[in-house]
Parts: C-alpha cells; sequence; structure tokens
C-alpha cells in the first residue's frame, strides 16, 4: 500500500515541477522573440483580409518578407492577396 502512495505522490510532484517549468519557459518565450536580431520591420495589408508584419536585416528584406506574408495570410482568410501594399517599414537603428 506504501509502494502506491509514494508512486503517487512522486508523479504529482513531478508533473508539477514540468507545469511549473513548462509556465516558466512560456513566459520568457515572448521576450526572446521581441528581442531579435534584426533591425528592420515592415508592415503589408491588403484591402481585405489579413496583413503581414515581417522582420529582415535590411528593410528591403523587411519589406519582400512583409509582402509574401501578405499574400499569404490574405488569401488564408478569404481576402484580396493581389493588392498588398507595405504601409509601414523602418529600421531601429
Amino acid at each position: 500500500m506504501t509502494a502506491i502512495n509514494v508512486r503517487q505522490c512522486t508523479s504529482w510532484l513531478l508533473l508539477s515541477l514540468l507545469a511549473t517549468t513548462l509556465a516558466l519557459t512560456t513566459g520568457c518565450s515572448s521576450k526572446r522573440y521581441a528581442t531579435n536580431g534584426s533591425n528592420c520591420y515592415a508592415k503589408a495589408v491588403p484591402t481585405s483580409g489579413e496583413g503581414g508584419l515581417a522582420w529582415g536585416d535590411t528593410l528591403s528584406m523587411a519589406r519582400k518578407k512583409s509582402m509574401n506574408n501578405c499574400m499569404r495570410y490574405a488569401s488564408r482568410s478569404g481576402g484580396t492577396p493581389n493588392t498588398c501594399q507595405v504601409v509601414q517599414a523602418q529600421c531601429k537603428r
């Protein structure tokens, strides 16, 4: 009887530890995304549907990526991918 209780407590303890670790890791992962190494970003939007935001090492790379994302997301959301335009683009530094 005691061996079963010890196993149950051990499994609950390990499960709690795993949940705590995942919760702490999830909190830190959003910070890592916000501080990526790319300096420039661009945002492209279609006349209808979802647009796309992208980061890149250069302004032209960010523009190209955001246009690609815009076309992909607009077509997935039932929008008009051929009307995508970059509406904002700049570099941090």
